[in-house]
């Protein structure tokens, strides 16, 4: 059996990188690349080129900012470039669920540090979940365990909008039905986070398109 030492050399090559045991314990799926190593993907899956860069460019703020010890035990999932119109693109980095708080601790900061690096680009951070499938007539006797609602797709889209406008909060919400049938979300945001995430809504309304397929509309109701 490989030592969790070795594991790690072998995974990684020459570059080692340690980590908590309770990660490999959690995900002994997860296999992390010399590449990127503040990425971890699930099976033998290889980051891509964006998500290799992603990865690289928080290991130097690990390396090289007072980030650093916020940083050590942190590590990303996938990375995507998504399409926000106008010419720009977003970067959209998924976390572990477990890590998301520690990651919102310092979102702010992260958030600033990427952005310069990733000039004329959005950074958002969502936590990476699954949606299982509603249970019918069929699957129901092949497994006794309820699906837990925080794996339902409600839930997990209305999650996926909290981690969109962070650290802004959503204070109320409703559904609008056009005359072709079509629904579109309007919601809204606390207004004293207006001037930090104002400039970020038309990126958070093609994120959130590109991510669940709705519509979503962000208003700051009596202004600021």
């Amino acid at each position: 059996m490989i030592s969790m030492f070795n594991r790690l050399k072998y995974v990684c090559g020459d570059h080692v990188t340690v980590l908590p045991f309770h990660v490999w314990f959690q995900h002994p799926g997860l296999t992390m690349f010399s590449a990127g190593a503040k990425i971890m993907k699930s099976g033998n899956e290889r980051p891509d080129d964006f998500e290799s860069s992603i990865s690289q460019a928080i290991l130097e703020l690990e390396s090289n900012s007072d980030l650093k010890s916020h940083l050590r035990e942190l590590y990303i999932t996938a990375a995507k470039e998504v399409d926000v119109g106008g010419g720009r693109k977003a970067a959209v980095i998924f976390v572990p669920v477990p890590q998301l708080r520690q990651f919102q601790k310092i979102q702010v900061r992260l958030v600033r540090e990427l952005e310069k690096k990733f000039s004329g680009k959005h950074v958002i951070f969502i936590a990476q979940r699954r949606i299982l499938p509603k249970p019918t007539r069929k699957t129901k006797s092949k497994s006794k365990q309820r699906r837990p609602r925080s794996r339902t797709l409600t839930t997990v889209h209305e999650n996926i909008l909290e981690d969109l406008v962070f650290p802004s909060e959503i204070v109320g919400k409703r559904i609008r039905i056009k005359l072709d049938a079509s629904r579109a979300i309007h919601v809204h945001l606390d207004k004293s986070q207006q001037t930090n995430v104002e400039h970020k809504i038309d990126t958070f309304s093609a994120v959130y398109k590109k991510l669940t397929g709705k519509d979503v509309h962000f208003e700051f109701p009596g202004g600021i």
